[in-house]
């Protein structure tokens, strides 16, 4: 009764060719949203295009929000929120998701150029947590924008086109490793020698640093920058390369950033369908969880409520207790990936409560780690109205653990909703290779997780 079918032998070809139109779609979302700038201005475009207005414009023409209107907020380019607004007062709670849209990677230091035997590097420090390992020998990107005195902000994307350049960090050759490789994996490689490798070509007529001066000519060239304007920069370093079709049956994708991205395009896309719910409908999506979600685009931050406050007052609604009672009434999502069971390293997984490739959208009742610490652990209630949500509309789900119990562990944005005494479950997408610069998802479960999300802001009460 409990065992869960291999959903791609429910699918007839209407479906299949659902599943591959938006596989299709979520590949050029990774493709064009390689860092969370990048991915609020491809969910802004997309909601402007499905006629969603933003916030601010309305505010300033002191408009009132109506029942079915389409708004959304964006907080310091890093982090974008978008509401339909429902028929029912908000004070009675919202349907929520939310999921991030920064992924692990190497941030660019403020002070990161030098030049060694004539090769020059940049120094970095690697964002959320990694197998450092495996970023060495493969083909790099570098993302980004510097902002410069003047208050121009200059756009960087090198590394993705064809005809661009790659960067990358050296590995050290089989036939010299022996005492590297008597070290632990997480010391294989130094989180200090993640340099990236940028130019090894001279600058005719410099004696010193010649190789650097001449890096630093080429992106005075092409992008108006000088060595200083890297203290006013944030620049990422990710993998070069497009998303990709995975297997011979093409069933997989294999890309950078499905966690969390994988969650997040498909609550975008669940939102920019949803028309005139009962109850508001709102999709978040963050910054900076996979570093705590600290900071001013992160989760732990006040623009959430601080936006639910302005929507609140624009309906007509707003007053403190009205506020709290809407964060208190609501129900939510948080949309994040679980670890598919991997037969190859099946010693850290229980079968029995592991999440699966092609068995539909995860639910974890917690996360945490060990004796579920940090952990949300929702409600078996709640579930059981999941449940119902799910089942009626058709959508294939599973429940899963991350790993064994005293495997370890990890955490999402749960938590910190459900301090404000709302209903919340994780509910994501299965992966093989979390946190790796390619990781693995199936097209199945991408299209059962859209179908879930929707599902859940038109049917959850």
């Amino acid at each position: 009764m409990m065992e869960r079918k291999n959903i791609w032998l429910k699918y007839n070809k209407k479906e299949l060719k659902e599943v591959d139109s938006l596989s299709n779609r979520y590949r050029a979302f990774l493709d064009a949203g390689k860092t969370e700038r990048e991915c609020v201005e491809y969910s802004e475009q997309a909601l402007i295009k499905a006629g969603f207005r933003k916030l601010d414009h309305i505010l300033k023409k002191g408009e009132k929000l109506q029942p079915g209107d389409k708004v959304y907020a964006v907080n310091m380019k890093k982090a974008i929120i978008a509401f339909v607004i429902g028929k029912t007062p908000m004070e009675q709670g919202m349907n929520i998701l939310g999921a991030h849209i920064d992924s692990p990677r190497l941030d660019i230091k403020q002070n990161p150029m030098y030049e060694d035997t004539e090769l020059v590097y940049l120094d970095t420090h690697y964002y959320g947590g990694v197998k450092k390992y495996q970023w060495t020998a493969i083909p790099l990107a570098i993302h980004g924008v510097v902002a410069k005195k003047d208050g121009s902000v200059v756009k960087v994307v090198i590394g993705e086109e064809e005809t661009d350049p790659i960067v990358y960090i050296s590995d050290l050759l089989i036939h010299l490793s022996q005492k590297q490789l008597e070290k632990k994996g997480n010391v294989v490689v130094e989180g200090e020698d993640l340099n990236i490798l940028i130019g090894s070509k001279p600058l005719k007529g410099k004696e010193k640093d010649a190789v650097k001066e001449n890096i630093l000519a080429l992106l005075k060239e092409k992008y108006d920058i000088e060595e200083e304007d890297f203290i006013s920069a944030e620049l990422e370093v990710v993998p070069a390369g497009k998303a990709r079709e995975c297997g011979l049956d093409r069933s997989m994708i294999a890309a950078y950033g499905h966690d969390d991205r994988i969650c997040a395009y498909t609550s975008l896309e669940a939102i920019l369908e949803e028309e005139n719910p009962e109850r508001t409908a709102c999709c978040i999506l963050v910054d900076k969880e996979e570093i705590g979600s600290v900071g001013a685009t992160g989760m732990q931050s006040k623009f959430f409520e601080n936006i639910v406050c302005e929507i609140m007052n624009a309906c007509g609604e707003y007053s403190e207790i009205s506020m709290r009672r809407a964060m208190r009434n609501s129900c939510m999502l948080s949309s994040d990936v679980s670890a598919a069971f991997d037969p190859i390293y099946a010693s850290v997984f229980e079968k029995n409560n592991a999440a699966y490739f092609a068995k539909g959208l995860v639910l974890n009742k917690y996360t945490g780690a060990r004796g579920k610490s940090g952990s949300n652990d929702a409600n078996a209630e709640y579930l059981g109205k999941i449940r119902k949500v799910f089942d009626d509309a058709g959508v294939a789900f599973q429940t899963a653990e991350l790993g064994k119990v005293d495997a370890g562990g990890g955490g999402t944005i749960a938590y910190i909703l459900s301090l404000y005494g709302m209903e919340v479950i994780d509910s994501g997408v299965a992966l093989l290779s979390m946190h790796a610069p390619w990781e693995l998802a199936s097209k199945a479960d991408i299209y059962e997780a859209k179908k879930g999300y929707k599902a859940f802001l038109k049917s959850m009460k």
